[in-house]
């Protein structure tokens, strides 16, 4: 029973300290802050976690845990990799847009601060995603129906890397209540992708 309270206590540090991080920033939040928004002691908060760049090192690596179960495993047992394509823009679209997910908000806008060792290993965790991208990519761009754009189509790392930059910076601009509501921008997005790297 007390190990479940300590993995209870972790988890409630973390959605505390990444909806700080994603209101004030990294470098305008303090332990201190953390600490006084859970009402634990700095003592208390230190017993969990060694230093404030732990914390969000384990924030960005349950932000990959997210991605990892919310986008890239359902989309494996989809055969067509057209339709794989367009379950991964929407299941990718909905966990950016997704306002209980802020680890995945911190982890996009807060990269820089970790330190090096902490920062490769989160890293190889995204190049692994932008591996699995490409190659998707590249199986649809290979489909007959498309062959015939062979001499000069879009590169399947440069399509990678421009359709993640699409969707990651929606947090950026994106208002709940404004015009663009996920239903619509899914499709938009879409049809972007399908209609510029793909025409």
């Amino acid at each position: 029973m007390a190990r479940e309270t300590v993995v209870d206590s972790r988890q409630e540090i973390l959605r505390t300290a990444a909806r700080l991080f994603q209101q004030r920033g990294y470098d305008a939040t303090s332990m201190n802050d953390v600490a006084a928004a859970l009402k634990l002691s700095k003592g208390g908060l230190y017993h969990h976690f060694q230093s404030k760049d732990e914390i969000l090192f384990e924030i960005m690596d349950h932000a990959m845990e997210i991605t990892q179960e919310r986008v890239i495993n359902p989309v494996r047992s989809i055969a067509d990799p057209e339709e794989r394509l367009r379950a991964l823009i929407r299941l990718h679209i909905e966990v950016v847009l997704s306002p209980r997910d802020r680890e995945i908000t911190v982890m996009l806008h807060e990269n820089h601060p970790l330190p090096p060792s902490l920062r490769k290993r989160i890293n190889a965790r995204k190049k692994d995603y932008i591996h699995f991208l490409e190659s998707l990519l590249d199986e649809v761009q290979k489909q007959p129906q498309r062959t015939r754009y062979a001499s000069g189509h879009v590169s399947p790392r440069a399509a990678a890397f421009a359709l993640l930059g699409m969707i990651n910076w929606i947090y950026q601009w994106y208002k709940p209540e404004g015009e663009l509501q996920a239903q619509t921008l899914i499709p938009q997005f879409t049809e972007l992708v399908f209609g510029g790297i793909f025409a």
